[in-house]
């Protein structure tokens, strides 16, 4: 039987406890600890009028609170959890000690090799599974956990080999054997299927512990139903992309295809190719662009604002009328796709100085959408972070990574120009490169940078009146085509108007070298 005493938590108390079943005789089989003022004991059964002996006596201790019998030990519990998760697990488990022996297998893995569980321990690991040297993996300084693929009696696996490290007295960690999993190609099959199915919350993947990214995120879902275009504003690497693939996973077009185009990353001849494709002039050079290939689906145009004005042209045609011609056709392309884009740049700036058509920035921006850079919001910075890392500790087979609280406080104030993707990149060059297991501001690569005093180039070359110049000359090419009288724009600035024309001269801003 099993006995819970509730007692505060001070020295002496177990002694007190154990003495009564000293006195009378009853032999104790296990005595377990759990939190502070619970003791579980273990004993044999015992008649009633026995238990009317001695269970007053130890509700009589000074310290104790109350005695009562419990199903089982904590450590009983625990073990037939264990026994259990191994036993039921779809895949083959096998646990290894130092030495490659294996100690465990499930029954799955038994009923694969052909014997029982039982017959198996003491066995070599490296009896039944081909194509790693297992003893040289635990023999090895550093043994870190592995993904290979293996012959399993004769079939090709996947194996998932995970060292067990154990803290002795000084808190050192010892290898203590190695468990594996393993998948075969048609476990990975039926896997990767389910992954596929549309997922019913398609935004559960977008970090949104802010209020501003929750806004986004229930502007968005609203929008995902309504078969409308989209435009999605925000600095690179914010995450558009993400965004804008979670609006059509969770629309009615979700079952068909989600193409993207960088506007930004190709030539424009190359960039019609690929959204319109070629014509059939010649049988060889015939394909189809993204827009066929998407019918029924989605079209991201990442980086609007940088796509020519012809293919802007053909861009609204396609949006008006659903249709288009391939490059050196004349047929006419009938298509049924949703429009989703994306620009780091102030459109509307664009239509005002005649680079983009207003016609079509309109047709883009029924729906609007504006990501916050990442310093807007600082709540989502740490739980990246620890997801970033958790993902490069598993690419580089690494485990109990962590950052220290010194480079979490830099982490969460630092601007990050480049936003999540820069956070991403940095964190994963500093796990990669990492030689312990904790991960300091020292290993973050990135400009200098404190609260007070903002970036701290360490490479800047040149002199103050170069630097100053330089922003000078920046600052009113931004502001000319807003501003293209030189009264206006010496009246914005504060200066006088022979100020503001001299300056112009000198940096060669006029209506020839500046769009307005």
């Amino acid at each position: 039987m099993r006995l819970e005493i509730t007692c505060h938590d001070r020295v002496g108390m177990g002694q007190k406890v154990l003495g009564i079943f000293v006195e009378h005789g009853i032999n104790v089989r296990g005595i377990e600890l759990m939190q502070p003022g619970r003791i579980f004991i273990n004993i044999p059964s015992l008649d009633f009028s026995d238990l009317q002996t001695f269970m007053p006596q130890l509700r009589l201790l000074e310290g104790v609170g109350d005695v009562k019998t419990a199903p089982y030990m904590p450590s009983e519990r625990e073990r037939n959890e264990l026994a259990t998760l191994i036993k039921t697990f779809p895949d083959p488990f096998i646990s290894i000690d130092r030495k490659g022996n294996i100690r465990i297998v499930n029954t799955i893995a038994s009923s694969i090799i052909g014997e029982s569980e039982t017959s198996l321990v003491g066995q070599h690991i490296s009896l039944w599974l081909k194509g790693f040297n297992f003893n040289r993996w635990l023999d090895a300084n550093d043994v870190l956990a592995q993904t290979r693929r293996l012959k399993f009696q004769g079939d090709d696996f996947v194996a998932d080999i995970m060292p067990i490290h154990v803290a002795d007295e000084e808190h050192k960690q010892v290898l203590a054997g190695a468990v594996l999993i393993l998948k075969s190609e048609a476990r990975l099959g039926q896997q990767m299927n389910v992954f596929k199915q549309p997922n019913e919350n398609t935004f559960s993947g977008i970090q949104a512990s802010s209020s501003a990214m929750r806004k986004v995120i229930r502007e968005a879902k609203r929008m995902s139903s309504l078969d409308s275009s989209i435009l999605i504003m925000g600095e690179t690497g914010t995450g558009k992309e993400l965004l804008a693939r979670a609006c059509h996973g969770a629309s009615e077009r979700a079952e068909n295809p989600f193409m993207t185009l960088n506007c930004a990353a190709l030539p424009d001849d190359v960039a019609e190719s690929e959204l319109f494709g070629v014509g059939e002039k010649e049988q060889e050079s015939s394909k189809r662009g993204i827009f066929e290939l998407a019918d029924g689906g989605t079209v991201f145009l990442d980086e609007i604002g940088e796509m020519s004005a012809k293919l802007q042209s053909k861009l609204l045609r396609v949006i008006q009328h659903g249709s288009f011609r391939r490059v050196d056709s004349e047929q006419e392309v009938t298509v049924n796709v949703r429009i989703i884009s994306s620009t780091n740049k102030d459109l509307l700036n664009l239509v005002s100085i005649g680079d983009f058509r207003e016609d079509l920035y309109y047709r883009l921006n029924v729906f609007g959408l504006t990501l916050p850079a990442l310093r807007e919001r600082r709540s989502d910075i740490l739980p990246l972070a620890e997801f970033f890392i958790i993902k490069a500790a598993q690419q580089i087979g690494r485990t109990h990574l962590k950052v220290s609280d010194d480079c979490r406080d830099f982490i969460e104030h630092y601007p990050w120009p480049g936003n999540i993707r820069q956070l991403e990149n940095v964190l994963t060059r500093a796990a990669s490169l990492l030689e312990g297991d904790e991960i300091e501001t020292t290993h973050l690569q990135l400009p200098a940078y404190t609260r007070e005093h903002g970036y701290l180039e360490q490479e800047f070359e040149g002199t103050l009146d170069a630097a100053v110049k330089s922003f000078e000359a920046d600052l009113l090419r931004k502001l000319y085509p807003a501003y293209p009288s030189t009264r206006q724009l010496a009246k914005k600035l504060g200066l006088s108007h022979t100020a503001i024309a001299n300056k112009l001269r000198e940096y060669d801003i006029n209506k020839k070298t500046v769009k307005i």
